[in-house]
C-alpha cells in the first residue's frame, strides 16, 4: 500500500504504549507516523485516532497537508476511505475508523473524547497538561514527534520509562530527500556544530547564541488599531519555500503574521496563492530582489511588488532594524516561529558570536527584513534612533 522508509517500518513495528519520535529536519518523522497510522486505522475498524498540533494553522501546513500527499499516493487507500470532511478535518473508513485533526488550548478542552490512537505532532509546541489528558484517553498506542532544539517534557517525563521506545532519525533515515537538501542539512557542521547535532543528527541540543529575543507567541492581531506596513516574500521553489508574512505596525511594537510558507510554487502559483488571500494593489509586497523577472511577472498579475533595498551590510541592518522593536509573531505562523527558535549567530573558531547570522531555516525570516528594509526606516537623530514607517 506505501512505499515506507526504514522510519515507517520501525514505527509500524513498535508494540510499546508511547512511541517517540526524535528527528532532525527532512527525516521523514511525520510522514511516517501518518502512513502506519492509517494502516492501524484499517487493521482496527471503528477505531477513532486523533493527530494533535499546537494549532489548526500548524495542522494544515503540516501533519494534515501530509496524510493528504499520502491518500492521493495511494490508490489502495484512497478506495478505503469513504469520505473527508474538510471543515472538521476528518477522514472516515468503510470500515467505521475515523482520523481527525485537532488542536486543544486548554487540557481542560483535551479531556473531551477518547480514542484507540494518538499522535501528537511538534510536541514540544505542546504542554505536558494537554499530553497527559489525551494519553489517559488513548487505549492502544500513542505517539509523538519533534526538533530536539532542546529538552522540554518528553526528555523528563517519558524518554527511558518503561513502555516508551525512542527513535532517534536524520535525513539519512529518509530515501526521498533531494540530493540539495541533504548538502545543506550538512553543510552546518562547517558552519555550526550546535545546529549540525539538531537538525543533521536528530539530536537533542541547546541552541545558544540565538539572533532574536524580543518576540512573543500573540494570539491575534488588532488590525483595526495597528498599521499594515508592508508584505515580505521570500523566494522558493524545490528546495526551499517560498515565503510570505504580513507585518503589522503598533507604536515600537510589530505584529507578524505568516500567510505562507510552501515549496513547488511556480510563480503563477504564487499569484494564484496571492489571489486566494485577497491580496490587492494597496497592500505593497516587499520580495527578494535577487529575483527581478519573478518580481516583474508578479507584477504584472496586477500586484504591488518591488524589490528589496539590499545593499552591503542588509543582513545586519535589517536584523538591527528589527531589534528596536517587540516583536510578536500570530501563533499559527508556526514556521516563522520555528526559524526564530534556531536563527543564530555564526561562532569563530574559539565560539565567540560573528556579526553574521547562520544561513539555515531563515525563509520567513528573510521575508520580515525584506519589509523592515523597505518600510521601518531607521533614522538617526544626535543620540537617538527614531524609529519611522
Amino acid at each position: 500500500m506505501f512505499e515506507g522508509s526504514v522510519l515507517f517500518k520501525d514505527n509500524y513495528s513498535a508494540t510499546d504504549k508511547v512511541v517517540v519520535n526524535q528527528g532532525g529536519s527532512s527525516s521523514g518523522k511525520t510522514y511516517s507516523i501518518l502512513q502506519v497510522l492509517f494502516l492501524r486505522a484499517i487493521e482496527h475498524p471503528r477505531s477513532v485516532t486523533t493527530i494533535v498540533g499546537e494549532t489548526i494553522p500548524n495542522l494544515k501546513s503540516g501533519a494534515l497537508r501530509d496524510a493528504q500527499t499520502i491518500v492521493a499516493n495511494s490508490p489502495i487507500l484512497t478506495k478505503l476511505i469513504a469520505s473527508y470532511n474538510a471543515t472538521d478535518r476528518v477522514y472516515t473508513l468503510y470500515n467505521g475508523s475515523v482520523l481527525e485533526f485537532k488542536s486543544y488550548e486548554t487540557s481542560q478542552s483535551a479531556k473531551s473524547g477518547k480514542r484507540q490512537f494518538l499522535f501528537v505532532n511538534e510536541a514540544n509546541g505542546i504542554s505536558y497538561e494537554i499530553w497527559n489528558e489525551l494519553y489517559l484517553r488513548t487505549t492502544i498506542q500513542a505517539f509523538i514527534d519533534y526538533n530536539p532544539n532542546s529538552e522540554f517534557w518528553v526528555h523528563e517525563k517519558l524518554i527511558g520509562k518503561e513502555g516508551v521506545k525512542l527513535f532517534i532519525s536524520d535525513h539519512r533515515h529518509n530515501p526521498y530527500v533531494l540530493p540539495a537538501i541533504r548538502e545543506k542539512i550538512e553543510a552546518l557542521k562547517d558552519i555550526d556544530l550546535e545546529l549540525w547535532k539538531v537538525y543533521a543528527r536528530g539530536r537533542t541540543g541547546r541552541i545558544e547564541g540565538l539572533v532574536f529575543r524580543n518576540w512573543d507567541v500573540c494570539d491575534s492581531i488588532d488590525k483595526v488599531r495597528c498599521k499594515l506596513v508592508g508584505l515580505g516574500m521570500d523566494w522558493g521553489f524545490t528546495n526551499d519555500p517560498t515565503a510570505l508574512c504580513a507585518v503589522w505596525k503598533d507604536g515600537d511594537h510589530l505584529y507578524i503574521e505568516e500567510l505562507l510558507y510552501e515549496r513547488g510554487l511556480t510563480n503563477q502559483d504564487i499569484g494564484a496563492r496571492l489571489k486566494d488571500m485577497a491580496i490587492g494593489r494597496t497592500m505593497e509586497i516587499i520580495a527578494d530582489s535577487a529575483e527581478p523577472k519573478s518580481i516583474e511577472e508578479v507584477h504584472r498579475m496586477g500586484f504591488n511588488i518591488h524589490g528589496a533595498n539590499k545593499g552591503k551590510d542588509s543582513i545586519q541592518n535589517s536584523i538591527d532594524i528589527l531589534k528596536r522593536y517587540k516583536l510578536h509573531v500570530l501563533r499559527g505562523s508556526v514556521n516563522l516561529i520555528k526559524e526564530l527558535n534556531s536563527y543564530k549567530w555564526k561562532q569563530d573558531k574559539n565560539g565567540n558570536p560573528l556579526n553574521e547570522p547562520v544561513d539555515f531555516q531563515n525563509h520567513a525570516i528573510d521575508a520580515l527584513r525584506y519589509v523592515a528594509l523597505n518600510k521601518l526606516k531607521v533614522a538617526n537623530s544626535g543620540k537617538y534612533f527614531i524609529l519611522q514607517a
